[in-house]
């Protein structure tokens, strides 16, 4: 039998999680507070450590490096609702063995505490001080995933993929990878493939020597060598020319780069971060992109919300770039109403983020430092009184099944109307949930076979112009 200790105010969690650890056949001490926690006799033993951050008094973060001074090196679990980019970052620099979002359900909870009363004790670094997380925000359960998925990337060399949509913020969240890691104090170069041709994109990337071709007067490095030490961003990775591809691979599997022109590789350690708001999994079946380097650059996943998904962050967004915005501008700081909040809640948002702090800015110019109405947002490019995308859809159907019906022998409508709306709406999913098929499948309410089987016969049915 296990010893866990749960640190935590909320008497409604302390009673579940050891209610949890009773029914997993494990002794749980429960405390109000970490000075509480700290209080228990020095020859106290437990294997596990399930600690909220928000605490009155010592907050969670502060007394963990204590209680394992007393302790020693167990396995503690960091409970916030409440959490940041930064919490997360000192949370998993601080050697968290789990950082669990609340609200988590019961299954969550139990995988998490079996995980933590059956682990070895860690070997924990030295927690570091983190000055700022940068321009991310957001208190939605979704972007603390983000924060938490970013803190662990931070922690690693391995390449990351951030999928999502234009204007969802991917570059900030490369470059607060790179700030958090132990590359920081070199180079972030990032480069957006899509603005390359294919023409000089491999120059533009591996540099090239005096000579490789007609105005190559001197020696050239390319991002790669920039970024030296550092970590490279590749924004729009899905647009790289499939001729490069290989070499990329082996500049990340080899770290050897070969400029253009040259025939003496230069051996140089650097990261890839990529991003895209295209699926690339689709891409890869489509033949457009390397399988290998696709698997190459997912090694660790971190999907973005759009923006229509966090209606909630709206007012903590809008606020934000308020606070930012007015820094740079003679006009005192103004405040917004609630009517331009909830007005500025009801728009779709197509550009995210990146439209969002247009608004803002917008607003910022015509108010002039008083208060931001509704009447000082500029026009929404897709008003809610426009007709749903669902209307329109189903308008197309109707004409689409009118046009079969005209035909003289129409056989098996059904199917061809299947074989219409059901691949793009498998890749929009799959897009979605970067290639993830299990969530792809729960969104659809389809079992995860039946949308492997779906794809590989759709796969199969692409004709070679595809």
């Amino acid at each position: 039998m296990a010893r866990l200790l749960i640190v935590d105010d909320d008497a409604t969690i302390c009673w579940g999680l050891r209610r949890l650890a009773e029914r997993l056949g494990h002794e749980a001490l429960v405390c109000a507070s970490a000075e509480e926690a700290l209080a228990h006799d020095d020859d106290a033993r437990f294997d596990a450590v399930m600690i909220d951050v928000r605490l009155p008094g010592i907050d969670g973060l502060a007394a963990a490096p204590r209680l394992r001074e007393r302790l020693g090196p167990v396995p503690i679990v960091v409970m916030t609702a409440y959490g940041d980019l930064r919490v997360a970052v000192d949370a998993v620099r601080g050697g968290a063995f789990e950082y669990l979002i609340k609200p988590f359900d019961l299954a969550t909870a139990e995988r998490v505490m079996r995980r933590a009363l059956e682990a070895q004790p860690p070997a924990l670094p030295a927690p570091e001080k983190i000055e700022s997380h940068g321009e991310m925000v957001g208190s939605i359960p979704a972007m603390q995933q983000v924060f938490k998925l970013v803190a662990l990337a931070a922690s690693s060399h391995a390449c990351v993929q951030i999928q999502g949509e234009s204007g969802t913020g991917k570059e900030l969240v490369a470059r607060a990878i790179h700030r958090f890691s132990s590359r920081a104090e070199a180079p972030f170069v990032a480069v957006n493939l899509a603005s390359l041709s294919e023409t000089v994109a491999e120059s533009e990337l591996f540099g090239h020597v005096r000579g490789a071709f007609t105005g190559a007067e001197h020696d050239r490095a390319g991002l790669i060598h920039q970024a030296r030490g550092g970590t490279l961003f590749l924004d729009e990775v899905a647009e790289i020319p499939l001729s490069l591809q290989v070499k990329l691979l082996r500049a990340l599997e080899q770290g050897e780069v070969l400029p253009v022109g040259s025939s003496r590789p230069e051996r140089i350690d650097f990261r890839v971060v990529s991003a895209t708001h295209r699926d690339l999994a689709s891409c890869v079946a489509a033949g457009r992109f390397r399988e290998d380097l696709f698997f190459r650059l997912n090694t660790f996943s971190i999907p973005i919300p759009p923006l229509r998904e966090r209606v909630a962050d709206i007012a903590l967004l809008a606020e934000h770039f308020l606070d930012t915005l007015s820094k740079k501008s003679t006009q005192p700081r103004p405040q917004i109403t609630d009517e331009a909040l909830a007005e500025l809640r009801q728009r779709r948002w197509p550009g995210n983020v990146r439209e969002l702090r247009n608004v803002i800015e917008h607003a910022l110019i015509v108010a002039r430092g008083g208060w931001i109405g509704p009447d000082h947002l500029p026009a929404s490019t897709t008003s809610a009184d426009q007709p749903s995308a669902v209307i329109d859809v189903s308008t197309a159907v109707r004409n689409w099944a009118r046009e079969q019906y005209a035909a003289e022998a129409p056989q098996g409508v059904y199917e061809r109307l299947l074989e219409v709306v059901e691949r793009p709406l498998l890749e929009v999913a799959f897009e979605r949930h970067a290639g993830q098929q299990a969530a792809a499948a729960r969104t659809l309410g389809l079992h995860r076979i039946t949308v492997r089987k779906k794809m590989e016969r759709l796969r199969q049915q692409r004709g070679p112009a595809e």
